[in-house]
């Protein structure tokens, strides 16, 4: 019963944070956004999500550069083997004027994901954390990873 919880909540959250561009651009097609098996012809041009950047685990340490009204999107996948799950934190602004968060949450498998609206020029650092949690006989390693990228809005 358990398990079912985790699996719906990880659905939810899944098809939250994938459905919201889509659903940002007033777009007809959702589903087709959202990872639906229905095919899309394929003379049709993808939905378009608007003008913004998607940031995942590999920009770490990056500098990036948006305009003023631009979405900045992050992707964080987290891990789970031999017991232990590595979880990242809901990824943060450190400047709510500069860069503002619109969305944002985690997911039981450790992914962490955000949407943040470029607002007034200046430079705004964007942060998540990567711990471990242990599941029932296991032992995690002491050991916490950070994320950080700085974003320039101009």
């Amino acid at each position: 019963m358990k398990t079912v919880r985790y699996l719906a909540a990880s659905c939810v959250a899944g098809l939250a944070l994938g459905a919201g561009p889509a659903l940002a651009a007033g777009a007809a097609a959702a589903p087709a956004a959202t990872g639906s098996t229905t095919a899309r012809p394929p003379h049709q041009a993808p939905v378009p999500i608007g003008r913004g950047r998607v940031l995942t685990g590999a920009d770490n340490g990056r500098t990036v550069t948006v305009r003023p009204g631009e979405t900045v999107t992050v992707r964080l996948n987290g891990r789970r083997a031999h017991g232990v799950t590595f979880s990242w934190s809901a990824p943060r602004s450190g400047n709510s004027a500069v860069l503002r968060q619109t969305d944002g949450g985690t997911t039981p498998t450790g992914d962490a994901g955000g949407r943040f609206r470029a607002g007034h020029r200046g430079t705004a650092g964007l942060g998540a954390r990567r711990t471990c949690r242990a599941g029932h006989g296991h032992v995690c390693p002491h050991v916490v990873v950070t994320w950080r990228v700085t974003v320039k809005v101009s």
